[in-house]
């Protein structure tokens, strides 16, 4: 296994089920946990270095959000992203996503926004630094953030199962050809066009954002 699940995970027992869902779904972004392959709970457990119950109940986790399917006997297999369910996702998110940065830039405290400005340079630091775990943290961070200024739960909700359904395939490939960078440093150009109170250039920026992720997951996919 490679280095995004080799980890000790410290925790209480309550919250260690939601670490591994957790370390589980950045595999499986990044392409380490690959499409079609079975993996058993007690050998990731190992790699864990824990039991195999909170494994196997952090895999039923993410069998619920459609990542992986039971396998009788076996573990789980990762379910198969075809170009048909990524197209879907990236429509949904563009439908969602571009008018609510403009509205979020017309009604949003400066304040609010500029409390994102880490984030996004937390983003486009570990992008150059190849950092994958901390550039999928942070980009999460950066956009329910965002879209959580538009007083919607429910909207936030969305967008966040769509991200997982519609991961990333081979992001280490992709970082190793230094194609994470560009996609990166748009949402300090996103955040700059929010605070300059440009509605109409934050959603043109949003939706260029969201074409270059789409291919991303082309790219990866390749």
């Amino acid at each position: 296994m490679g280095h995004l699940i080799r980890r000790d995970l410290g925790a209480t027992r309550e919250r260690l089920r939601d670490q591994v869902a957790h370390a589980l779904r950045a595999a499986l972004i990044s392409g380490e946990l690959r499409p079609r392959q079975v993996y058993s709970a007690p050998v990731l457990a190992e790699n864990f270095g824990i039991s195999a119950t909170p494994v196997r109940e952090a895999m039923l986790d993410l069998a619920r959000e459609g990542l992986v399917e039971p396998v009788r006997n076996k573990g789980f297999r990762v379910t198969e992203v075809d170009e048909r369910d990524l197209d879907q996702c990236a429509e949904i998110r563009s439908l969602i996503e571009v008018p609510t940065v403009g509205r979020v830039t017309r009604t949003a405290a400066r304040a609010d926004l500029e409390a994102l400005r880490p984030v996004a340079e937390e983003i486009v630091r570990a992008a150059r630094e190849h950092d994958l775990i901390g550039y999928l943290e942070a980009d999460r961070r950066f956009h329910l953030s965002l879209l959580a200024l538009a007083g919607n739960d429910r909207l936030v909700e969305v967008v966040g199962d769509l991200r997982k359904r519609s991961r990333l395939y081979g992001l280490t490939a992709l970082d190793e050809r230094d194609q994470l960078l560009p996609s990166a440093e748009e949402h300090l150009e996103l955040l700059d066009l929010m605070l300059a109170g440009d509605a109409k250039g934050a959603e043109e920026c949003m939706a260029k954002h969201l074409r270059h992720v789409r291919s991303l997951w082309a790219e990866a996919e390749r």
